[in-house]
């Protein structure tokens, strides 16, 4: 990359990607197929294959109205040696419980928010639990990597306020933290990438 990522490389959500980023949560894994991903979390067999993430909202809904999230819908993609998984109003990617075993001989970041602006990020490497922050409130974390300088100033640098109190900036969390996952994979999200992965659908 030129230069570092920041949440302002990430408002086109705002216009571009709107319905998702009203409820998403967006999950990179490190070395893995979008089929091994899909096995080891024990999807069903049965899939769908579509192009974009638009065409992953409807299923997603259909699968909340009739079993209310459990099992979730996720579509998943491959970014080069990434595997890219998306939710529309799911939160897969942020079960620790479930994540976490994935993240074994692997790096996995996830970040999720939903329609009430609650929301998580997690950073998970070989089975530990690096970073994890509320990007509404990034001043408290926790993780084994949590308050290292470097993070930090990655933190700010990608748009979020560390200050407790009033005076604290709001503004762009969630595009933040699309920036943080950027820093931290290297996995540069565009509306055009977005629009065109080939996703690979289930239910989880």
């Amino acid at each position: 990359m030129t230069r570092t990522p920041t949440a302002a490389d990430y408002t086109w959500l705002q216009t571009e990607h709107s319905a998702l980023l009203h409820a998403y949560c967006v999950t990179l894994v490190r070395d893995i197929t979008p089929d091994r991903l899909l096995h080891e979390l024990g999807a069903e067999p049965e899939k769908i294959r579509v192009t974009g993430v638009e065409p992953l909202r409807e299923p997603s809904y259909d699968t909340w109205s009739e079993h209310f999230g459990d099992p979730l819908f996720v579509g998943v993609a491959a970014v080069g040696d990434w595997s890219l998984m998306v939710e529309h109003n799911g939160y897969l990617g942020v079960t620790d419980a479930v994540m976490l075993p994935i993240s074994r001989g692997r790096t996995v970041v996830s970040h999720f928010r939903n329609v009430n602006a609650v929301d998580r990020f997690y950073w998970w490497e070989d089975g530990e639990t690096r970073l994890r922050f509320e990007p509404l409130f990034a001043y408290s974390r926790d993780g084994s990597h949590a308050d290292e300088p470097e993070l930090l100033t990655g933190m700010r640098e990608s748009g979020f306020d560390l200050r407790e109190g009033e005076e604290r900036s709001y503004d762009l969390h969630t595009e933040a933290a699309f920036a943080l996952a950027h820093r931290l994979t290297g996995v540069h999200l565009t509306p055009e990438l977005l629009a065109s992965l080939e996703f690979t659908g289930a239910l989880v």
